[in-house]
């Protein structure tokens, strides 16, 4: 029997958390579903992908490491160790090894090394549904009067879904409380009504639920230390990103300052970058985006480097079913897992885009991988399409 051969390989943007571009690699009548970090202009995104098909094309779809390595060298000199480049590779690899596991018949997370779990925890994010940092679902703004209260509301609805794990935003430099939109500084009425938020949800929680809070790498060392210091008596499961993510030598400040757990990593790309992160000792949770961090194989190796210290691998995701499931494999493959981001508490069409064997992908704040081949999903092409994202002129899969 021939071995199976790459034929070709398409691409679809659709709007589910962000404009999302998923990818399809094809090997004859079967194919892999991915999808690229959302958030990334989709058209730039698409032309990347199209870009490396000639990498793959006559190439057998189960080498996926080696396929990998040849795209991630091919354009080591034009942005292929971050960004854009790696978002799009992100998206292809994820396609490869859902090909690669229809192909074999057995779940991606066995490729992986097989299952220290199969039944995958999750947080939800209280300000999800867009990528805004902004409190997108909070008519007025962050910290307008009654804020507290809405976000009271959106926690304990979380925690009625089941979820025993949230996180907030506390960063809003937009805002009136806020000085200057360029300064890092976190004012004094600005630093009080932080706190006060993070007082109203976890007395709202209880002690039981983990809260993590995300300030978006949005200020200066001082204000970072002296706002993760405030957080100390609320027991948070971590801060994240309080400093800008590119000097590592800032949060690894911070870190040192505070016995509040920091936790970063989402803005930090392939093993080689998070091995800065881990030798500056600069976080307690690290969180690669799978979408983003260079795909499956190199966020388990990102965790791999992460268990050496005994640091917990907690990934960021913004990504839709596909994106999500395909990190919930990651996440059942490693050890040192802790828990993995949901973003899309209030967007009721989440779900829609793919059918999942048993029911929806999400019960009780949890996604139970099946023994389905590869990522275990199938994407509903009607529902997709009628919420593609058409700006840039991207064609789904081939439709005109």
């Amino acid at each position: 029997m021939s071995a199976p051969r790459i034929t070709r390989v398409e691409t679809a943007a659709i709007r589910a958390v962000g404009p999302s571009v998923l990818v399809r690699v094809w090997a004859g009548d079967e194919h892999g579903l991915g999808e690229c970090y959302p958030s990334a202009p989709a058209a730039g995104i698409h032309h990347i992908v199209m870009n490396m098909e000639e990498q793959l094309l006559g190439e057998d779809p189960r080498d996926v490491e080696r396929l990998y390595e040849k795209m991630r060298r091919w354009n080591i000199f034009t942005g292929g160790q971050a960004g854009a480049v790696i978002t799009a590779l992100s998206g292809i690899e994820t396609a490869l090894w859902d090909l690669a596991g229809k192909l074999q018949g057995v779940p991606v997370y066995r490729l992986l090394g097989g299952a220290f779990r199969r039944r995958v925890r999750l947080y939800a994010d209280c300000n999800a549904g867009t990528v805004d940092a902004a409190a997108h679902h909070i008519e007025g703004g962050l910290f307008e009067e009654g804020s507290n209260e809405e976000y009271i509301a959106v926690a304990r609805e979380a925690v009625e879904r089941g979820f025993d794990a949230i996180k907030l935003d506390v960063d809003d430099i937009t805002g009136p409380l806020h000085r200057d939109f360029w300064n890092g500084a976190i004012s004094p009425r600005e630093h009080e009504a932080m706190v006060a938020r993070v007082a109203a949800v976890r007395e709202a929680v209880g002690p039981e639920v983990e809260v993590a809070i995300d300030m978006h790498g949005r200020f200066d060392i001082p204000s970072s230390i002296r706002f993760a210091r405030a957080m100390e008596p609320f027991g948070l499961l971590w801060l994240e990103e309080p400093t800008p993510p590119e000097n590592l030598d800032a949060l690894a400040e911070v870190r040192r300052s505070t016995s509040t757990p920091i936790c970063a990593g989402e803005n930090v790309y392939t093993r080689f970058d998070f091995r800065e992160l881990f030798a500056k000792r600069a976080v307690d949770y690290v969180m690669p985006d799978v979408a983003k961090c260079g795909g499956l194989a190199e966020a388990k190796r990102i965790a791999n480097l992460a268990e050496l210290d005994y640091i917990p691998f907690a990934p960021h995701n913004v990504s839709s079913p596909v994106g999500t499931v395909a990190a919930a494999h990651v996440c059942a493959a490693v050890s040192n897992f802790a828990v993995l981001e949901w973003h899309a508490i209030d967007m009721p069409h989440w779900e829609d885009f793919v059918r999942y064997p048993g029911g929806p992908v999400i019960r009780e704040g949890h996604i139970e991988l099946t023994e389905e081949p590869g990522l275990g999903l199938e994407l509903d092409e009607e529902a997709a399409f009628e919420h593609r994202h058409e700006k840039g002129g991207v064609p789904f899969f081939g439709r005109t």
